[in-house]
Formats: structure tokens, sequence, C-alpha cells
């Protein structure tokens, strides 16, 4: 991992990684962003509270944004950053789903404004700038915040510490959810599908087809679609099968899978779909080579650890690669400001254990004291419910405010408070800590 920042580097360093240039703009302090035109009024998504004004716009990168603001405004301005990453076009209903599933931050009388992000596909550091300008559109074109917060969720989470160490004067609170904080080492797991899944099942690619490194995805001009890979998987897995009704083979190559990656059978086509198109968007993105490799990793959890580990595919990540990657999307804990969290203990999307990560960097960087972390007992990922949101924007106001650190205990307590009627939702498990991430994806 490098010790420093994109900030830190010199600029033709930042351009050989890929920083866009409005990031180099920033980045030198020699240009300032260009005034954007104001959005128009337009009729709101249906799914937010009633009197909710909403505002549409394409800002000058060409990237989609919704604003909304409730008719009891608190005076506060969430600016989401939305999880994915989604492949192909940007679509500006992205924003409408985005809303709909977040419109308990109107229900707190709080502001929302959200880019789609001008570049579909895996592109962090374009979409930290597209965050930082829709940011800059409300002050410009609604109103000056009292305060402003920075939500991320899920991949979004990884946007948001690239804004936030980009952009660290524009937030005054970050709140991640099911957040991918750790960098670059959340995604080694889905090559390792992968290869034990080629290992065991042969079909991805078959041996009748164009054979290629699995570190790439997938050929770019390969015309294989979810659907024709999930059945590939069905075929192997008979994971649309009832288990009772499953071979022994069957069985035995998925517990073989859940073992040694540690994720549940519900997951495997997901992580998958992940290791086969969005790995290829990436290497895409890194000109053809793959910042992924499994080349020194030692398998464990089969039946059979010494033959998997000799057996296996092996791949070795293109360096430069790694780089490139690694400076579009990695952070260093560099948060000036309070950072709350919260993560579904049982998350098989993104696992609970990346926040060991994001302590231990923010520690590293002496903001160790800018962190609280809280735990849900839930293996939900994109929303963990009502409940849970209220008293984690109260929590994060309250520290932004007066200087109050809350606890997770106190947030757990505010929880049954605020919300009697859905006490049974608040799932907070204040005694939690995650283990490494080492302890869940082997490490390479």
């Amino acid at each position: 991992m490098h010790k420093n920042s994109l900030a830190d580097r010199p600029l033709h360093t930042a351009i050989q990684f890929g920083l866009s240039i409005a990031g180099l703009m920033f980045l030198a302090g020699c240009v300032s962003l260009p005034k954007e035109a104001p959005p128009a009024k337009v009729a709101c998504p249906a799914g937010v509270p009633a009197g909710t004004q909403c505002l549409r716009g394409q800002d000058s990168s060409g990237s989609h944004y919704l604003i909304a603001t409730p008719a009891k405004w608190s005076g506060v301005l969430v600016v989401h950053a939305h999880g994915g990453p989604a492949l192909g076009e940007p679509k500006a209903s992205r924003a409408d789903e985005d809303i709909k599933r977040w419109a308990i931050t109107l229900t707190e009388g709080h502001a929302w404004a959200g880019s789609v992000f001008r570049q579909g596909g895996f592109a962090v550091t374009t979409a930290a700038e597209d965050t930082e300008r829709v940011r800059r559109i409300f002050v410009d074109h609604v109103a000056k915040p009292q305060r402003t917060l920075l939500h991320g969720q899920s991949w979004g989470a990884m946007v948001a510490t690239r804004a936030a160490e980009l952009y660290p004067k524009s937030w005054e609170g970050i709140l991640l959810t099911s957040g991918v904080v750790a960098g670059p080492t959340t995604y080694d797991f889905r090559l390792d599908l992968r290869a034990i899944y080629q290992h065991l099942c042969q079909n991805h690619p078959r041996a009748d087809e164009p054979q290629y490194p699995l570190a790439l995805g997938l050929p770019a001009d390969s015309k294989m679609t979810p659907a024709d890979l999930a059945t590939r998987v069905n075929a192997c897995l008979g994971l649309r099968k009832p288990a009772a009704q499953r071979t022994a083979e069957e069985v035995q190559k998925i517990k073989t899978i859940v073992d040694v990656l540690k994720i549940p059978e519900n997951s495997i086509v997901g992580h998958i779909n992940w290791g086969t198109f969005t790995l290829r968007d990436v290497v895409e993105k890194s000109g053809g080579a793959s910042p992924f490799g499994n080349d020194t990793v030692k398998y464990s959890g089969s039946a059979n650890d010494a033959a998997l580990n000799a057996e296996v595919l092996r791949f070795k990540a293109d360096a430069k690669a790694s780089a490139r990657f690694e400076a579009d999307v990695n952070h260093q804990g560099r948060f000036k400001v309070p950072v709350l969290t919260t993560h579904g203990i049982g998350d098989s999307t993104v696992f609970v254990e990346g926040s060991d990560t994001l302590r231990q960097r923010m520690e590293a960087s002496g903001n160790g004291a800018r962190l609280v972390q809280t735990y849900v007992n839930s293996s939900e990922h994109s929303y963990l419910g009502d409940a849970i949101y209220p008293p984690l924007f109260e929590a994060l106001l309250n520290w932004v405010n007066q200087g109050t650190k809350p606890t997770p205990a106190g947030i757990a307590t505010r929880c049954t408070a605020l919300r009697p009627a859905q006490a049974a939702e608040c799932r907070f498990d204040t005694g939690y800590t995650p283990r490494p991430l080492s302890s869940r994806i082997a490490p390479r």
C-alpha cells in the first residue's frame, strides 16, 4: 500500500495514475472549478415525503443529479454517494432509486443531494468529484446549509472517503453505512472465487472456449450476459435446486466455496458476477492489465487444502495496474471531521471486517479519536431499516454541533427512544468488535 495520498504526490505522478483533470486542478490549487448552471424544478419521484421540493440537472461534467429539500428543512444538507458501481451508461433514474431508498433523510428534515456519477463502472475519483460538484450546486442555487454531511453507502463509502480527502473543507461530518472502507483489498476474494470455482467447475470458461487469465474478469469482446453466467453456475453447483435435490458432488463443491471463502451460498452468484463483469470493467480502465492476483495466496478450509493450493490457477497482479487502481480508489484515513459508521455484522456483500481496516488507518493517521463505529445484528446490506438511521444522523450532528462524541450504547438507546414502535429494528450490538479483514480475505 502507498503511504502517501494523491494530494502528497507530484502532478506528473497523479497524471500517471490516471487522476482526472478536475482532480489535478484541485490538487494543484491553480484553477477553480466552473460555475454550474442552475437545476430545474421538477416533480419529485414517488416515495418521498409530501411537501418535498425537487430539482434536477446535469452538471458540467455530464453527471445527472437530484436535489430534494423537505417542507420543514433542518438546515442540514446530506450529500449522498450511492452504491454500485453500476456498469454501462449512467441513467438519471438512478437518483430516483436512491432518494426513494433514503427517504428517511428527508423524513428527518434534512435536504438530500445525490449525483448519479458521470462515468459508469469503477471510477472512484471522478465520482468523488461529482459528489463535490452536486454539493456546490446546492450551495450556489438552493441555499447555504448550516451543516453539510457526507453519506457514503456501500461502494459509495469508497467514493465518500475519496471525496473527504480530496475536499476536506466541504464536509462537517461523515456517515458511512455498509461501506467499502478497506480499499482494494475488499475485492481480492472475487478473484479467489473465480479461481476456486474454475478449479471445481471448469465451465467459466469451458474447455472448448478461448482461454484467458481469470484475473481479467472476461475478455473485452465476450457477449456473455449475467443470465448466461447464472446458467453456468447452476449447471455446476445446482444452486437453483432445493438443497435436498442436489447431488453429492454439487453439495461438496458448494461446501468448498463456502468454507474456503467464508461466504454464504446465496451470495455465490452475485460475487461471481462481480468477479466477471465488474472485474472486466476495472481491467479495461487499467489499460487491459489486472490489479488483482492470487499467486501468493494460501487457501484453507477445504477437504484437501494441499491439493487445492497445488491445482488452483494462479495469477500475478500487474504492478502498474495495481498502483493505478489504488490511486483511484484508496484512502489513508485522513479525515479531519467526525466519522460515524454502521454495518450489518452478517453482511455478505461487503464484509464487516473491513471496518477494522478503517479503524487502523484512522488511528495511524492520528484521527482515531474522530471515529465511532456501530454494528447491527443483520445480514442486510442495502438498507438496515428505518429505525437505524435517525439516531445515527442525530448522533453525528450532536458531535458536529456540540462536540459530544457519541457511543454505540448511546446510539442504541436513542434508537429505541426515537422509534419505540420499531424498537425491534434497533438491533445494534454494542459489544461487537470486528476481526481483521485478513481473517476473512486471504492475505497476499
